[in-house]
C-alpha cells in the first residue's frame, strides 16, 4: 500500500497547477481516479500528472478494443495460447499497480502541503484499493486459468492415446505402449506435414482410459477437415475393425487399425515414425489426404465438460436400446427414443459409446459421436460460459491434447464460424466405402476390408483436387501423402 504522505507520492510526478485548488476533496480526488486513472488528478487540476495516468490505460484500451473484435469468444480464443495468456496476466497486475499508484496520488495530491490526511481519507482509499484489488485478483485468476490450461493442452507436436492390442494383430497381444501420463496420453509424436494454403485436416482420436482401465483405447477415429478457400467441411469416421490395408510405408498391416498405434509401438524397426506419427499419416494415405494437425479427447473427461457446458441438444434419428451398455456403477443397458433430447454428460457420453443395441454398430456409433460434437461446438459459444470459464478450462486441461498452434485458434475459430452446422458433409467409412469379407476367411473375427474404387470415389468427391486418389489408377491405393 502507498505511503500517503505528501512529498512520497507527489515527488515522482512534478506538477506545477496554474491554479491551487484550496477546496478540493481528497477523497473526492481518489474516487475519480478509481473510476478511471488520471481523472482525479484532473479534477485537482494537475493535467500533467492526469496525463501521465491517463494515457497508458486509454492506449491499452485501444489494444485490447482490437484484440476484442468479434466478441468475447475470439478474444478467449487468444488467451488460450499460453503466451499471449501470460502477457495478459501481467498487464492485468501491471495495470492493478497503476490503479492503486492514480488513487493514492490524487488523495494525496488534493491534501494542503504539509498535512497528513484524515483518517476518513484514508479508509476511503484503503476502501478504494480494496476495490481495485478484487477485480484485478478476480481477472488474474482468470488469465492464470488460460494460461495453465493452455500449457497442457497445446503440446508440441502432439500427445497421443496408446491403443490396445486385439486379436489377429501384428502387435503382442496384452503388449501396449508405456510412458503414458496419468490422463492416458503418452510422449509426443514428431512432426506432421503442415496445412497447404488450400486445405487443413485434422485428426481427432478418442482416449477412454478412465473407470479403471488399465490402457487407452483408439476406437474413435475421427479425420475433420476444411477447405481454406471455400470453407467447405467435412467429417469422417474410421471404423476400428477395418483391417488388411496397405501401409504408407510399403506392405500390408493384418490387424485392426485401433491396434495400429501398439504395433507400431512395439516393432518400431517397422514403424520408425513411432506410434502417433504412424497413425496420422497412415489415414492421411488411406483417405487420400494428410493429416496435418492431431487431438486427443480423454471422453472422461468429455462427461464432465458435456455437463459444464449445461447439456447439449439432439435429434436421435432411431431408437437405442442397448441392454449391454455398462455404466460402470454396477448397472447396464441404455435406451433412448427418436427425436430431439437435451443430454447431460452422462447420458452424452453413453450417446457416442453405445454400439451394442439391436440395428446399432460401429458405424451408428461415429455418427453420432459427429453428432455431438457439432452440438458441443454450438453450446462452448455462448456468453453464458463466463462464470465457468475456469472450470471448464480446468477439466479441459485433463481432456484434451494437441499439437495445433495455439496462435492460430482465433484465425481457426473465425474460420469455423463461417461454416454452419448443416454445411458440414459427414461420413462414416463403413459399407459401402469398407465392407466385410466371409466370417469363414478372417477366423471368426470381425473386421472390414476397404474398397478402394468407391474409397476413392468419396475422397475425390469430398476433397477435389487435394485427393491423392486423382493420380491413381482407378480401384488402388493412393500415391503417398506429402
Amino acid at each position: 500500500m502507498p505511503c500517503y504522505r505528501g512529498a512520497a507520492l507527489t515527488e515522482p510526478i512534478a506538477d506545477s497547477p496554474s491554479t491551487d485548488p484550496k477546496n478540493a476533496s481528497p477523497a473526492l480526488a481518489g474516487l475519480l481516479s478509481f473510476v478511471f486513472p488520471g481523472l482525479g488528478q484532473f479534477y485537482i487540476r494537475r493535467r500533467r500528472a492526469a496525463a501521465v495516468f491517463a494515457i497508458p490505460v486509454l492506449a491499452l484500451i485501444a489494444v485490447v478494443a482490437l484484440q476484442s473484435v468479434g466478441g468475447i469468444q475470439f478474444f478467449a480464443a487468444q488467451l488460450i495460447d499460453p503466451s499471449f495468456a501470460l502477457a495478459a496476466l501481467v498487464v492485468i497486475g501491471s495495470l492493478g499497480l497503476w490503479r492503486l499508484a492514480s488513487i493514492g496520488h490524487a488523495a494525496v495530491s488534493a491534501q494542503p502541503s504539509g498535512r497528513r490526511l484524515r483518517p476518513r481519507v484514508v479508509v476511503v482509499v484503503l476502501i478504494l484499493s480494496l476495490a481495485v484489488v478484487i477485480p484485478h485478483g478476480v481477472a488474474s485468476y482468470y488469465a492464470w486459468s488460460f494460461y495453465d490450461a493452455g500449457t497442457q493442452i497445446f503440446q508440441a507436436d502432439g500427445p497421443a492415446p496408446t491403443a490396445t492390442p486385439v486379436p489377429n494383430s501384428s502387435a503382442s497381444p496384452g503388449a501396449s505402449p508405456s510412458s503414458t501420463d496419468d490422463q492416458g496420453f503418452p510422449p509426443p509424436a514428431t512432426a506432421l506435414p503442415t496445412p497447404t494454403a488450400d486445405r487443413a485436416t485434422f485428426l481427432l482420436t478418442g482416449v477412454d482410459s478412465g473407470h479403471d482401465r488399465m490402457h487407452a483405447l483408439t476406437d474413435t477415429l475421427l479425420v475433420a477437415s476444411i477447405d481454406l478457400k471455400t470453407h467447405a467441411a467435412v467429417l469422417l469416421s474410421i471404423p476400428r475393425d477395418i483391417s488388411n490395408f496397405p501401409l504408407y510405408s510399403g506392405g500390408t498391416f493384418r490387424g485392426k487399425i485401433n491396434s495400429l498405434m501398439s504395433a507400431a509401438a512395439n516393432d518400431p524397426k517397422r514403424f520408425p515414425d513411432g506410434p502417433v506419427l504412424t497413425l496420422t499419416r497412415e489415414i492421411g494415405y488411406l483417405i487420400g489426404v494428410p493429416i496435418n494437425y492431431y487431438a486427443a479427447i480423454n471422453l472422461d473427461g468429455f462427461q464432465k465438460m458435456v455437463d459444464l457446458v449445461g447439456g447439449v441438444d439432439i435429434d436421435n434419428p432411431k431408437a437405442i436400446d442397448d441392454p449391454r451398455y455398462d455404466w460402470f456403477d454396477g448397472t447396464s443397458g441404455f435406451s433412448l427414443s427418436p427425436g430431439v433430447h437435451h443430454l447431460n454428460g452422462r447420458t452424452a457420453l453413453a450417446y457416442v459409446r453405445s454400439r451394442q443395441g439391436v440395428g446399432d454398430s460401429d458405424f451408428t456409433r461415429a455418427a453420432r459421436q459427429q453428432q455431438i460434437l457439432v452440438a458441443l461446438r454450438a453450446k462452448l459459444g455462448g456468453a453464458a460460459l463466463l462464470a465457468k470459464l475456469p472450470d471448464l478450462l480446468k477439466v479441459a486441461s485433463r481432456t484434451i491434447r494437441t499439437d495445433f498452434p495455439p496462435a492460430q485458434v482465433r484465425d481457426y475459430l473465425m474460420l469455423a464460424n463461417q461454416v454452419s452446422d448443416q454445411a458440414i458433409e459427414r461420413h462414416v467409412l463403413g459399407p459401402p466405402y469398407a465392407v466385410h469379407p466371409p466370417t469363414d476367411t478372417t477366423g471368426g473375427i470381425y473386421t472390414l476390408v476397404i474398397d478402394f474404387k468407391r474409397l476413392a470415389k468419396l475422397s475425390i468427391n469430398v476433397f477435389g483436387n487435394d485427393s491423392a486418389y486423382q493420380s491413381g489408377p482407378p480401384g488402388s491405393a493412393p500415391a503417398v501423402p506429402k
